[in-house]
């Protein structure tokens, strides 16, 4: 019997999890509800700057890839995105930071006013542009590509205001970004002998590395006993579904569910950690019987590690 695939739920998803499965009253639910809506303003400036790309469309073939991370040794950079033509590839920065922006070029400082008028320091992201400017050209140099690399720095909200804009480096808003790629691309004249980018685009693809994932219970210092345990209904809301007969079932509104446990075992491997025991399943999702358990942690394509009581069942890397 085929295994089903198993992944991790998104970083929003898992943080609107632990958030539903926290008491109303956590000290952190306040600050944890502050990082979800950063989040998902991120994720949306995201999706706009991606359906704005589509206005970007040269004479010359290109190809675009989106959250890439590539490695050289110990030196691992993650890329929001890289569009590859035949005269340069550009790196795409995108930072969602709304406001008022000053870029102070004397000091170095990037800073903003908020809606509320209240400064804020930022990191400079001409300098992390730099860097990944930087890696990308050592990392062409080591596989022997020949293409220079420049960069774009992509302001993805609505709501964000250029103050003090540097003159320096290519730095836009969205609706600006189609411009200021053929802006760039103009800058670099066309080699005799260019790349070919569908290599270079598997070759880029294959040497591809996720970026790694920390629980969210460890990344924002979350005691994992604060945390509510059961199967989630999906028709109530509520956790605390009951196993029964090849099902689960929901005590407060009778829904039904046979494959709740699937989102049960997503969220301990997003929230709580990186390996789950048979016991562990149990305690977490409220499962009476050791073969019943095992019998729902192998259905799915997991690593398994240890035997019998001891064993372990761990994401595929």
């Amino acid at each position: 019997m085929e295994k089903e695939k198993f992944e991790l739920l998104s970083v929003e998803e898992a943080l609107g999890s632990l958030i539903g499965r926290l008491p109303a009253n956590h000290l952190q639910r306040n600050y944890l509800e502050g990082e979800l809506h950063r989040i998902a303003a991120g994720i949306r400036g995201e999706d706009r700057m991606r359906k704005r790309f589509v206005e970007f469309q040269p004479k010359e073939e290109f190809h675009v890839l989106w959250n890439i991370g590539l490695a050289i040794g110990s030196w691992k950079t993650q890329f929001d995105g890289i569009v590859l033509t035949e005269r340069c590839a550009i790196i795409i920065d995108s930072k969602n930071i709304s406001g008022k922006l000053h870029f102070d070029e004397k000091t170095g400082e990037f800073y903003r006013f908020n809606n509320s008028d209240v400064k804020g320091v930022f990191d400079d992201p001409r300098i992390q542009l730099n860097k990944n400017i930087r890696f990308l050209n050592d990392w062409f140099e080591q596989k022997k590509i020949l293409l220079p690399v420049s960069g774009l720095i992509v302001f993805t909200p609505k709501n964000c205001e250029f103050i003090v804009r540097p003159k320096s480096k290519h730095i836009c808003k969205v609706y600006q970004m189609p411009e200021y790629l053929f802006q760039i691309l103009k800058a670099f004249p066309l080699v005799a002998d260019p790349p070919k980018l569908l290599k270079l685009k598997k070759q880029i693809i294959a040497a591809h590395l996720p970026y790694p994932r920390t629980p969210i219970c460890g990344k924002y210092s979350v005691d994992v006993r604060d945390v509510r345990k059961g199967v989630f209904c999906a028709e109530c809301q509520t956790y605390g579904m009951k196993r029964i007969k090849k099902s689960w079932q929901c005590p407060g509104c009778s829904h039904r569910d046979r494959q709740a446990h699937r989102l049960a075992l997503q969220e301990y491997f997003s929230l709580v950690g990186s390996h789950i025991t048979n016991q562990a399943f149990r305690e977490w999702g409220g499962v009476e019987s050791r073969s019943v358990a095992t019998r729902l942690l192998t259905q799915y394509d997991l690593e398994t590690s240890g035997e019998s009581k001891a064993r372990k069942y761990s994401l595929k890397k």
